[in-house]
């Protein structure tokens, strides 16, 4: 892995952790999601840097884990900056939910395959 796909990853598996943080102090709840809009905006800017940190991966990358949904992480980038207004927060809470912590873990994953790669 070359050093800015890794430096990357680092970054999107720590706004990924950030959602995780914001989810805590705010609380685990949909509606209190839905109904404050601080809650929302501090995620979607989550979301936006990591779509945003995606699209800079380098190809090589996003080919050796085809697993990860770059693409998808990229478009839902895209929606949130260009178009809110069409932003379902529901698919967003079950994104903030399931994905990221998913998310999280593939780049905890690949990190560490590349660590334990590089000192074997």
């Amino acid at each position: 892995m070359n050093p800015k796909d890794r430096l990357i990853l680092q970054k999107i598996r720590q706004y990924c952790i950030d959602i995780r943080r914001l989810i805590e102090r705010f609380g685990d709840d949909y509606k209190i999601y839905e109904s404050d809009f601080a809650f929302q905006y501090a995620c979607s800017m989550c979301i936006i840097q990591i779509g945003e940190l995606t699209a800079q991966l380098s190809e090589e990358m996003k080919t050796t884990y085809p697993k990860v949904p770059w693409q998808q992480i990229k478009s839902m980038r895209n929606l949130f900056a260009h178009d809110y207004a069409r932003v379902d927060h529901e698919i967003v809470w079950e994104t903030l939910k399931d994905n990221i912590p998913e998310l999280e873990k593939k780049c905890r994953d690949i990190l560490g395959s590349q660590k334990e790669e590089n000192n074997g």
